[in-house]
């Protein structure tokens, strides 16, 4: 399967894990709070993928099975996929902030949707979500 990388919404109870992007000249979106995720190696799966960003990134271990919904976007020919799981809030415990961005912290769904420096094309794939979710198609 061929694609660019993956990123995960992932809900501590109902707090989503956020990361604050580098502040850094030149770099998409920085200073931006942004999902756990990024590009894809070697031949792994897009779940994969996202799995291991999380992990390396936060320091906690998503099973497969916490993953809820799935979704695969095209941005200009490039393919992204975009994963929800959903962990206790206990799982907060387990974070180790990796080092990559700024800090982390738990934001509510609706704070993410509307902060004027989250990054949009991860608010846009949050509300696909949603939207399915509340029409029932998981």
């Amino acid at each position: 399967m061929v694609f660019d990388g993956a990123k995960l919404a992932l809900y501590l109870g109902e707090k989503l894990a956020v990361i604050l992007r580098d502040d850094l000249p030149g770099l998409l979106f920085a200073d931006h709070w942004d999902l756990p995720g990024g590009g894809r190696e070697g031949d792994e799966t897009p779940l994969a993928c996202a799995l291991r960003e999380c992990r390396e990134e936060l320091g906690i271990v998503v099973p497969e099975d916490a993953v809820i919904w799935e979704g695969r976007f095209d941005e200009s020919g490039r393919i992204k996929w975009f994963f929800v799981a959903r962990l206790p809030a206990e799982a907060e415990a387990e974070i180790v902030f990796g080092d990559e961005g700024q800090r982390w912290r738990l934001m509510t769904e609706t704070e993410f949707l509307n902060h004027p420096r989250a990054v949009p094309a991860f608010q846009d794939r949050l509300r696909v979500y949603l939207a399915e979710h509340a029409n029932g198609r998981m």
